[in-house]
C-alpha cells in the first residue's frame, strides 16, 4: 500500500516532463505554413518535396511549399509561400536540397543581384534541377566503366 503514492507522484512527474518537452519541441520547430506571398517554380523532378517542406535561403527558413502538381508538359510545378519581409531578386535561383541522405527535402533559394524584385504569383525561372543519390551514383559508375579506347576515336 505504501508504494502507490510514490508511483502516483512519479507518474505525474513523468507526464509533466513529457508535456513540457512537447511544448518546447513545438515552439522550436516551425510546422505551420508561412504567411506571405506566393511564388512558383518548374522543376524536372520534384525530388521528394512534400506540401509543408521548407523554403530556405542560406539554411534559414523563409517559406513553405504549399502545393505540387504536374503541368501540361509533365513538369513539376511547385508553389511556395514566402515571408512578407523577404524580397527576392528576379534572378534568384531555385534548387532542391536535402538534409543528408535520409533527411527531408527543401527548396533552396539563391538570391541574385538584380535590382528588380519578384512579385507575388511570379515564377522563378532560374532553376537547377534535383539530382538524386541514384543519379549521382549512376554517373560515377558510368564514368568508371567508360572504355577509354572509344574516346580516342
Amino acid at each position: 500500500m505504501n508504494k502507490r503514492p510514490i508511483e502516483t507522484v512519479m507518474g505525474v512527474f513523468v507526464i509533466a516532463v513529457t508535456v513540457l518537452f512537447l511544448i518546447f519541441a513545438y515552439s522550436k520547430i516551425e510546422l505551420k505554413i508561412v504567411e506571405g506571398y506566393p511564388l512558383y517554380v518548374h522543376f524536372q523532378k520534384a525530388g521528394g518535396l512534400e506540401n509543408g517542406s521548407d523554403v530556405r535561403i542560406s539554411g534559414i527558413k523563409v517559406g513553405s511549399v504549399t502545393s505540387r502538381k504536374l503541368d501540361d508538359n509533365y513538369m513539376a510545378v511547385v508553389t511556395m509561400m514566402i515571408k512578407k519581409d523577404v524580397n527576392l531578386p528576379i534572378d534568384t535561383v531555385a534548387t532542391i536540397g536535402g538534409d543528408g541522405i535520409m533527411g527531408d527535402k527543401f527548396v533552396n533559394l539563391i538570391p541574385g543581384k538584380n535590382s528588380q524584385m519578384l512579385q507575388p504569383n511570379q515564377e522563378i525561372v532560374k532553376v537547377k534541377d534535383f539530382k538524386s543519390l541514384e543519379d549521382s551514383v549512376s554517373e560515377i559508375i558510368f564514368l568508371a566503366t567508360k572504355d577509354p579506347k572509344k574516346e580516342d576515336n
